[in-house]
């Protein structure tokens, strides 16, 4: 099995459907994650309420948070 630990930060507990909406939205790490806002994320298919718990916790403990509104450009 390949080690993704070094490209991806994203929370392991994160059930498979979130987190191929997630890489599928260009999101391989939290800092990715945290360029959206709560109601871009949970607009991906695969999203749900348990996911989008998971991830408020991960950007958390790295100290980052859902962008306020929706970005334009990083």
């Amino acid at each position: 099995m390949a080690d993704n630990r070094h490209e991806s930060n994203l929370p392991r507990e994160l059930a498979a459907p979130a987190r191929r909406a997630l890489l599928g939205a260009g999101c391989t790490r939290l800092e990715d994650v945290a360029k959206m806002s709560e109601a871009e994320v949970m607009a991906l298919h695969g999203i749900g309420p348990n996911a989008m718990k998971q991830l408020r916790r991960a950007l958390t403990e790295q100290g980052l948070s859902f962008a306020e509104g929706k970005r334009k450009s990083a």
